[in-house]
């Protein structure tokens, strides 16, 4: 299944992606933000599960077993750039800031924030096409509801 998966997604010119890849591949955005400084904490894990859980109205073992998916897509696949196209092409400008805003979330959701988590996000605010400013106008969103 992931092997199919990451063909479509590394292929040089990728189709659409459905929206059930789609969801795979913001969720295995959100880990590998969650992970990537080097830690995954059940914190973290709570809040991409509640993120997904509300974003696509998934009950609480179908979030589980999409979170589970991702992850293991997550550890196999390349590089985020992959992701971010994916997510690019399925999320129309006007609501990518709000994948932004879930993405900071997931960073906040230990209280630790690292400079690799905030190296990942400035990278991938960039391949969504959003701005240093807007990132950081979510960001101050994000812990003032936090």
């Amino acid at each position: 299944m992931f092997a199919d998966f990451l063909r479509r997604l590394t292929a040089p010119e990728p189709d659409p992606m459905a929206d059930s890849d789609a969801r795979l591949a913001l969720t295995a955005l959100l880990v590998r933000v969650a992970r990537a400084d080097g830690e995954y904490a059940p914190s973290e894990q709570a809040r991409i599960d509640r993120i997904i859980a509300t974003r696509y109205g998934l009950s609480p073992t179908t979030t589980a077993d999409l979170r589970a998916q991702a992850e293991d897509l997550e550890a196999q696949a390349p590089d985020t750039v992959r992701f971010t196209r994916a997510i690019k092409d399925a999320v129309p400008f006007e609501d990518r800031i709000a994948v932004i805003e879930a993405l900071w979330t997931v960073v906040l959701a230990d209280a630790d924030r690292d400079e690799h988590e905030d190296s990942l996000l400035r990278l991938v605010a960039s391949l969504l096409g959003i701005s240093d400013m807007d990132s950081a106008l979510a960001r101050q969103r994000v812990e003032t509801t936090a």
